[in-house]
């Protein structure tokens, strides 16, 4: 779990969001990302 944590936080250093409004947007992103991987997987 806490993996998942440090992927998403490095994930988002990376994309280089500034402000709080940037990062709740980059979690959005992720989270759709994520969502849409996990599904391809389980095909």
């Amino acid at each position: 779990m806490a993996k998942i944590v440090w992927v998403l936080t490095l994930g988002m250093l990376t994309a280089g969001c500034n402000t709080v409004e940037g990062f709740g947007k980059d979690v959005n992103t992720l989270g759709s990302k994520i969502e849409k991987t996990a599904k391809d997987v389980k095909k």
